[in-house]
């Protein structure tokens, strides 16, 4: 056949080699047949390929794939800066700002807070519509009025939100009702005092300011009673004023002015420049939920919040301070951003109706809840 005579015609690698007939169902080559070179030489086969390393071997050295060295800074996050001017000199009214300042609460914020005291009562209102504050403290009566005069004036929060003043008279002065204040002197020292809260309380009583004197004593309440230079003054602190006039020996009388005609408002606000909150409004709001800590702190602690409070500003430490603390901590609002709009209404229908104000203004014109989203 074809196939037989080809196959019989070609020498055969397996007899030229020694390996087994292809015939076989095994064919095992002996390697003993195969030619080698000496030795650790490589096959011919490998003998024209390049020699050299591996390809995973460098051939020169390798710049480290990290580089070694001290870290990179890290830049601090930003800090705002707030100015807050205090209404009147320091008291156991302002302890959320001094404490929150003591216990770092501002810095934990992102904030650097300085607090100044005014010279005058009626100064903070004017260096906040001036841009030369940020923030001011002060009380709602006055808000109203100074917003009806024009100022860019917004409430942000209450400290206090019920009244702290009222109409002290010392009882030499022998007057026991409002009836009798008529040809008095009744000092003041701010013009919420003299414009809406004493003609509030004056109405009941039938009298008007013309039937009286009201001399500005400023910061000199005290000073103005105890020389007998006034029968009385508006706008005392409560807490505070009797007693310091008692430790001297002089006995007072009160009359609270929510007694007296003057409707339920908030005694102690923070105010902001309305032109300026919208950019200033998240430092604004991390302020005062530092205030809102502070507060909750101070509620909790009442005795070691004394303590940080006159080691912090120790003008405080004052024996008619001391007694008068937890009144005046027991009054301090737990949430400051919290807006009462039907309160600053009534007040503004309030003002209308004694004929205190023109017109009345929308509450977003005089108050706003900082917490809630911008609009």
């Amino acid at each position: 056949m074809l196939i037989a005579t080809l196959a019989s015609g070609q020498p055969s690698a397996s007899d030229e080699h020694g390996f087994p007939p292809l015939q076989t169902d095994v064919m095992v080559p002996d390697l003993n047949a195969i030619e080698s070179g000496p030795a650790g030489t490589a096959p011919a086969g490998y003998a024209t390929l390049p020699s050299g390393p591996a390809v995973d071997t460098p051939s020169r050295p390798i710049a480290p794939a990290i580089v070694q060295g001290p870290p990179e800074p890290i830049a601090p996050p930003p800090v705002d800066h707030l100015r807050v001017s205090l209404d009147w000199y320091p008291s156991p009214r302002h302890a959320a700002l001094y404490v929150a300042q003591a216990r770092d609460m501002f810095r934990h914020r992102g904030l650097r807070v300085e607090i100044a005291t005014p010279a005058d009562p009626e100064v903070p209102a004017k260096l906040l519509a001036d841009s030369r504050v940020d923030l001011a403290l002060t009380r709602q009566p006055l808000l109203h009025l100074l917003v009806d005069e024009g100022l860019p004036l917004i409430r942000v929060a209450s400290l206090v939100s019920v009244p702290l003043d009222a109409l002290i008279v010392s009882r030499e002065s022998g007057i026991e009702s409002l009836s009798q204040l008529e040809g008095k002197r009744i000092g003041h020292a701010d013009r919420d005092g003299e414009q809406i809260l004493l003609p509030a309380m004056l109405a009941g009583a039938k009298l008007t300011l013309d039937d009286l004197d009201t001399p500005n004593v400023h910061y000199r309440l005290e000073e103005a009673v105890r020389e007998g230079r006034v029968d009385g003054v508006i706008g005392g602190n409560r807490h505070l004023l009797p007693r310091s006039l008692a430790n001297d020996g002089t006995a007072t009388r009160s009359f609270p002015i929510e007694d007296h005609g003057v409707p339920l408002h908030d005694g102690l606000i923070l105010v902001a420049n309305r032109e300026e909150l919208r950019q200033r409004r998240d430092a604004i709001r991390r302020f005062i939920a530092a205030l809102e800590e502070a507060t909750a702190w101070i509620l909790e602690h009442p005795r070691d919040s004394w303590q940080l409070l006159i080691a912090t500003e120790p003008t405080l430490d004052t024996p008619v301070n001391r007694d008068a603390w937890p009144e005046i901590r027991a009054r301090l609002t737990l949430t400051p951003s919290a807006l009462s709009q039907g309160r600053y209404h009534a007040f503004e229908h309030f003002l209308e109706e004694q004929g205190l104000a023109e017109g009345q203004h929308k509450v977003s014109r005089l108050a706003v809840d900082i917490s809630a989203p911008a609009p």
